[in-house]
């Protein structure tokens, strides 16, 4: 991934700072009850939610299981229709294939589409190093464009700012991006869109050249997609006369059929409605058809850059590659008690909150401080899973994640050797693992610990003991027994010398079935 977040403090300092910001977190709680209630009504409505819950998953597992073959598809259909498809291995290519294809344009400036993979590989900031201005039309990403900010959310990238900022940030900052905010703006909701139209009404009629990403792609036809709600991506998608598409390598699905499953779980589970406002569909270039380009609409040029950037090394991981699934709903962001907390600035990625905690590590890797700790960055409640309308197992791949961090960090290859690069600050874990092991090996010692273990038990502290446990100090750790079981079993012969045997009532031994002393 792109290195745009390197450099910030690892989840916990990040987080730590970030509840202490008593208006991020009003904002945050605020727009995450109200989107989370609305889906809540949005899926009840829905009474086969769960099965198309469960087809989606299938979709996406069968499609990255056979990836390989339905990429070479789609690159067929793509160039069939007029298109020119390009491979990128990782951000720094994919920056090099799209900042050349507008140049060859002989443009300065483009319009994008909100697209979470050009802010992964960090597009704005490449084309800008090469003199080239992107705008970002999303009113959401136009805030935070002008604000100088980063995404701090999936759906909603600006869900940490309020009416009052937002008004702030027009006055301020408009005019240096063209056309400025009018005078005497209010923060009315109104004031506020129609400002933002204004402002981004004479980019969509002069630019040339449009940038976007994809919901999906349709393997057979070559056809992509673009689900949003204000219409400015539609605006990108059709009136520049070249079109640049930078997608993800996982965002295909085989069919049309197959598309139809989640063009009705993705706009209840994003944006709580029936039915998405703006679908854009577009396969190949206007000049492809039959009518001519004189007479077509749309962009003569199309270009689709596909990105591996990781998801290849993501593919190859059995637990983690569920991931793969998301389509980008940000369902489990609005359920989370972590992100409602932290915001999504905390997790250093443009993919926060519970999909970001498992899916910028394994992009990245796990060699940072920040990536490193991430999988910590849960509960693990569950809740994420609940709601997540592919069925993602994020609890799973966090502790997954988990274990790799604490085993040793990031994984590499080098020539025919797998190294494990040693993790830091995870040496007393992987210690209290070693010594657990070596017990649970050794039956005597283990049957000695216990038994110490009960017999000191009124020594032992109620609550965690160290500096900083505030977490621990309000909860209690569980009282040891008397006696560890395995004494009482050999004391009891397995219950049946207890009273309510001797009075005729069913042993232990006798629910057992087959007499066996599985205790021992």
């Amino acid at each position: 991934m792109s290195g745009t977040f390197v450099g910030m403090p690892a989840f916990p300092k990040a987080a730590h700072e970030a509840v202490h910001n008593a208006t991020l977190r009003g904002n945050l709680r605020h727009a995450t009850h109200t989107i989370r209630a609305k889906r809540a009504k949005a899926v009840t409505e829905v009474s086969d939610w769960a099965e198309l819950r469960e087809a989606g998953k299938r979709i996406k597992d069968h499609t990255l299981r056979h990836l390989d073959r339905y990429l070479v598809q789609l690159e067929e259909s793509v160039t069939a229709a007029g298109g020119t498809v390009h491979w990128a291995a990782d951000a720094d290519e994919a920056n090099r294939i799209v900042t050349y294809l507008v140049k060859a344009t002989g443009e300065t400036e483009v319009v994008k589409v909100k697209s979470m993979a050009t802010q992964e590989i960090g597009l704005n900031e490449a084309l800008e190093a090469e003199g080239i201005r992107a705008y970002e039309t999303d009113l959401a990403e136009l805030i935070v464009q002008l604000g100088k900010d980063r995404p701090s959310h999936i759906l909603v990238p600006a869900i940490h700012r309020n009416r009052g900022e937002i008004r702030d940030i027009f006055a301020k900052e408009m005019s240096e991006w063209g056309r400025p905010a009018p005078d005497g703006l209010t923060d009315t909701p109104a004031e506020l869109a129609e400002a933002a139209r204004l402002h981004l009404r004479e980019k969509f009629l002069r630019a040339k050249v449009g940038i976007s990403g994809a919901n999906f792609m349709v393997a057979d036809t070559g056809t992509l997609v673009v689900v949003e709600s204000e219409g400015n991506g539609r605006m990108c998608l059709t009136l520049p006369e070249t079109l640049i598409s930078v997608v993800g390598i996982e965002k295909i699905v085989p069919t049309w059929q197959d598309l139809e499953v989640f063009l009705q779980t993705l706009p209840r589970s994003s944006t709580a409605e029936r039915m998405n406002p703006y679908t854009s569909m577009w396969t190949g270039t206007a000049g492809s058809g039959t009518t001519g380009s004189d007479t077509a609409d749309g962009p003569s040029t199309f270009h689709l850059v596909l990105i591996d950037n990781g998801r290849t090394d993501t593919l190859a991981d059995e637990v983690g590659r569920q991931a793969l699934r998301c389509i980008r709903c940000s369902a489990c962001l609005n359920v989370c008690p972590v992100y409602e907390r932290a915001g999504g600035h905390a997790y250093g990625s443009v993919y926060p909150g519970p999909i970001g905690a498992i899916l910028s590590p394994q992009l990245r890797g796990t060699a940072s401080e920040i990536d490193s700790s991430l999988p910590y960055a849960s509960s693990l409640c569950g809740a994420c899973y609940e709601v997540c309308p592919v069925a993602i197992d994020i609890p799973e791949v966090l502790v997954h994640l988990r274990e790799r961090v604490a085993q040793g960090g990031q994984v590499t290859q080098k020539g025919a050797k797998v190294v494990l690069k040693p993790a830091k600050g995870h040496a007393a874990e992987r210690a209290a693992m070693r010594a657990a092991g070596w017990a649970f090996t050794h039956p005597a010692a283990l049957r000695t610990g216990q038994r110490l273990a009960s017999r000191t038990r009124r020594f032992h502290p109620r609550t965690l003991p160290g500096p900083g446990m505030a977490w621990s100090a309000s909860r209690a750790l569980p009282t040891l027994p008397a006696e560890p079981f395995r004494d009482w079993w050999q004391r009891t012969d397995g219950g049946r010398t207890e009273q309510g045997v001797a009075d005729g009532g069913p042993s232990l031994r006798g629910r057992a079935g087959d007499g066996e002393d599985s205790g021992k």
